[in-house]
């Protein structure tokens, strides 16, 4: 996810050059209500870019009148592409949500690079807000999304889509055709050659978790299995509402393979992934790592595919879906998000590159060369130029207008707040408005502008710092979890005194307080962390206070002066030994 707006001319340039340095990569997972402690469905999101700002998008319920026409602009570049008939009502969407409760949110794999067609009508970002304003549920959405780029064609590279609703959840990969029409032998254009887009979409069984980042993951699926309707091709789409349907695909998604010469084998053993976006060491290890690192928090048995997401045994593919040893509650979510590799061999606290207090990023690139060799920092879920992060949550027993939570955090996920966000609420936090600040404009007032002060300062003193801030991130999350189901209660009450308007201002000003505390908690953590630990000292505390007398007197205050870890100061003696040696029977500093 990349989104371009307002932004000068200048910086403009600078993200179209980043665009084609693949800089560009989000991570999500998908939960079933049968994976989850609660029976909601959730998807996470990390819109990752480091030309994105984290802002919480809106756009209000409206009714338009007949003839109404809807410029589709290109959400990568600002480039407008067509002019599509509007519908007669629009949902309330609030990021990527709706008042349904409908979730949608993606990664990019790209795949391969001819399949782009720069003549499409349509883009990836508009396939998720467009379609969010008008549909309401999953198999709805996949509708809407499989016409748009059938009738309009597909502007974008490769996306894997995750949807979700209060029921079901689904992952659907798409890549377009490219410019070019197939031709026959004779070179006239064949007969079956229409523009658009091929995919798949596969309904995750309930019960199970998936996720992608960036890389398609669907590989064989099954084809017109017409007896139980389990399976259908797009041109049996209005068959995607019977609920025994559990796949749905473009009905020229191996055919075009095979005439663009990606396939020659039987249908049956066709894969999706392998065909449009083959795997190499990248994909593994820069991508299918991090879905491997999540899976492994949620059960111990994918230790199997280690050498996998390491890109060392790439025959051994993870399964798009597993199933959990224990079921998740919404914090799990969460914390799915936070992972820096702990306890795998790509931990980056465990090299020295994470410097003398342990920090587990690595500014970019990624890749490097040293004495003619090859080597790679790792990409994990958790990352510094995450724009914003979420978590969606879809509950079946909430009423109508209130089904739909959006967990939402600006910056890095393993620093953020996930911020409860009533998914029909009719306005969005000042914290959180698009237009409050830019990535080349500071705001006093932006959560985004806040989360990154305080991210960026504990990135320098990072093994004592974030303890800090986890501290203070925990507390607010429980504490909006158990406040988040309080006042369910309280709004199902009022649906049932039929006082929907009542709910949707309640639900208003929950949110908004809600971020409005969350705001004023991480600016006097920023100004805590300041003092704390000013100069690379670390004042000394007593039940959770500064020792301020002491400290103000010049008395028994010392602050701690915290050293370097054991491997980072040995790096230093092998660089510089000779010079900073201190002879014996000195005395040293």
């Amino acid at each position: 996810m990349k989104k371009l707006k307002g932004l000068a001319s200048v910086f403009l340039a600078l993200i179209l050059v980043a665009m084609t340095s693949g800089v560009f990569a989000c991570t999500s997972f998908i939960i079933t209500k049968g994976a989850s402690k609660d029976g909601s469905t959730m998807i996470t999101y990390a819109a990752d870019s480091h030309v994105l700002f984290g802002s919480l998008y809106n756009n209000k319920a409206t009714d338009y009148p007949a003839g109404s026409m809807l410029q589709i602009i290109d959400w990568d570049s600002g480039k407008p592409l067509i002019k599509i008939p509007q519908v007669a009502h629009t949902y309330t969407t609030i990021g990527n949500s709706n008042e349904w409760g409908l979730f949608i949110t993606e990664t990019t794999y790209g795949g391969r690079d001819e399949l782009q067609d720069s003549t499409g009508g349509i883009d990836y970002g508009s396939l998720i807000y467009v379609t969010l304003q008008r549909a309401k549920t999953a198999r709805e959405a996949i509708k809407i999304m499989a016409e748009f780029v059938d009738t309009y064609g597909y502007f974008s590279s490769g996306e894997s889509f995750s949807i979700s609703d209060q029921n079901e959840a689904w992952i659907l990969e798409m890549i377009g055709k490219g410019n070019e029409p197939i031709k026959d032998a004779k070179g006239k254009v064949s007969k079956d050659w229409k523009k658009g887009a091929v995919w798949v979409a596969m309904r995750i069984p309930d019960g199970y978790i998936s996720g992608h980042a960036n890389h398609a993951r669907i590989t064989q699926f099954p084809q017109e299995v017409k007896k139980s309707f389990k399976s259908i091709s797009s041109k049996n789409l209005k068959e995607i509402f019977r609920p025994e349907v559990e796949v749905v695909y473009a009905y020229d998604v191996v055919s075009f393979a095979k005439a663009k010469g990606y396939y020659i084998g039987a249908d049956a053993d066709f894969s999706f992934s392998d065909t449009y976006a083959p795997l190499d060491f990248s994909g593994a290890r820069g991508c299918e790592a991090r879905v491997y690192s999540g899976f492994l928090k949620c059960n111990p048995e994918m230790k199997k595919y280690e050498a996998y997401a390491l890109g060392h045994d790439l025959k051994n593919r993870m399964p798009l879906w597993i199933k959990p040893t224990n079921k998740l509650s919404v914090y799990d979510v969460m914390e799915l998000m936070r992972d820096h590799y702990q306890g795998t061999p790509m931990d980056m606290t465990q090299d020295v590159g994470g410097g003398p207090f342990n920090c587990p990023y690595r500014w970019r690139p990624m890749g490097f060369e040293v004495n003619g060799e090859k080597y790679t920092h790792e990409r994990a879920i958790s990352t510094q130029q995450t724009g914003f992060a979420l978590v969606g949550q879809s509950r079946g027993w909430m009423p109508e207008g209130a089904k739909g939570v959006l967990w939402f955090g600006v910056d890095d996920t393993y620093s953020t707040v996930f911020v409860p966000m009533y998914t029909n609420m009719i306005q969005v936090p000042e914290c959180f408005r698009e237009g409050n600040g830019d990535m080349v404009t500071y705001s006093e007032t932006s959560a985004f502008w806040l989360f990154n002060q305080v991210s960026n300062f504990i990135y320098s003193r990072y093994s004592d710092m974030i303890k800090d801030v986890r501290v203070k991130q925990s507390d607010l999350e429980h504490q909006f979890i158990s406040e988040v189901s309080e006042f369910d209660r309280k709004l199902q009450m009022l649906d049932k005194e039929n006082k929907q308007s009542q709910m949707r201002e309640d639900m208003t000003k929950f949110s908004l307080h809600k971020a409005d505390q969350t705001f004023r908690t991480w600016k006097k953590l920023s100004q805590y962390l300041l003092v704390k630990y000013m100069d690379g000292n670390v004042k000394k505390e007593k039940d959770g206070r500064f020792l301020e007398n002491e400290y103000r007197k010049g008395q028994n205050a010392f602050p701690e002066q915290r050293p370097y870890n054991q491997k980072w100061l040995e790096t230093i003696v092998k660089d510089h030994g000779d010079a900073i040696k201190v002879p014996k029977g000195t005395a040293s500093h």
